[in-house]
């Protein structure tokens, strides 16, 4: 049984190795794949078969797929460009008849308003046609997400957003990386779309409260409108696509857009989500 992790070199996929690992799965029955091969080194030295994968690539994804068994594909970073490189992925597993697809998705994504579900829908429909035994992860929003708030806060005590009222349910990555592994590796998961967030929904007055007790300083919540937002964002070197793209996903959670948990994440993994408070200090390391 061979298990491919695509986009391995990155934050989360480098986390499932690690979990796979302490799990016991062998290493010479894991393949991990990236765009540039020798970033992940450390794996491969410990017997990990470790191949290069470019999501735009169809035959570089055909070549990492072929003898293949089980896949992570783990969703792109290139907004714009992730349907077609995810379809080059999926196509190729189809070819290879991978027995078991997992797929990192977006919060209720085929009928979600989020910005950034539009992409994952058409890839969740992708698999769905390509009639692949899959399970779809979709993973809410990772608390590493604001370190960079985090490092602003440290330096200017404010934490700056547009989001209102908006809850966030956000888990650590590592938590999203555990459940991959989990289903990766028991049964019962193929057909299941699992909608995955933290044990609890916070807002950003908690946010900065929470800022404030890791960073020792005091952090002001300062609440912009969209327009200001934009501006402000624009003002400290976004550009306008980038700084659009931040107030809109900020709109979306003012919209409650992400609000919603149900438990399923800390029932899969077998314990609690990781709080808040606990993945912020880490960054602070």
């Amino acid at each position: 049984m061979t298990i491919l992790v695509t986009a391995a070199s990155g934050h989360l996929g480098r986390l499932v190795l690690d979990s796979l690992l302490d799990r016991g799965v062998a290493p010479a029955t894991l393949r991990a794949a990236a765009r540039r091969p020798e970033t992940l080194s450390e794996y491969a030295e410990r017997g990990v078969d470790v191949v290069a994968l470019d999501y735009a690539d169809a035959d570089s994804a055909r070549a990492a797929l072929a003898g293949v068994e089980k896949v992570l594909l783990i969703s792109g970073s290139e907004v714009g460009q992730r349907i077609a490189q995810h379809g080059n992925v999926i196509e190729a597993a189809a070819a290879a008849g991978v027995q078991q697809l997992v797929y990192t998705s977006a919060p209720q994504a085929t009928t979600s308003e989020l910005v950034l579900a539009p992409e994952h829908k058409a890839t969740e429909e992708h698999i769905a046609a390509s009639g692949l035994p899959a399970t779809i992860l979709r993973n809410n929003w990772y608390t590493e997400n604001y370190a960079q708030d985090l490092e602003v806060a440290r330096e200017h005590g404010v934490l700056v957003t547009s989001a209102g009222g908006g809850r966030v349910p956000s888990a650590s990555r590592a938590d999203f990386a555990d459940v991959a592994a989990v289903v990766l590796t028991t049964e019962g998961h193929i057909g299941q779309v699992y909608e995955l967030a933290g044990d609890v929904a916070w807002d950003f007055p908690t946010l900065a409260a929470t800022l404030a007790e890791v960073l020792g300083r005091e952090v002001v919540l300062e609440q912009l409108t969209p327009e200001e937002r934009v501006a402000q964002l624009t003002q400290i070197g976004l550009d306008a696509g980038t700084a659009g793209f931040v107030a809109a996903l900020e709109g979306n959670i003012r919209d409650g857009v992400l609000d919603h948990t149900d438990g399923t994440l800390s029932r899969l993994l077998g314990r609690p989500t990781t709080p808040l408070v606990d993945t912020l200090r880490t960054l602070t390391a």
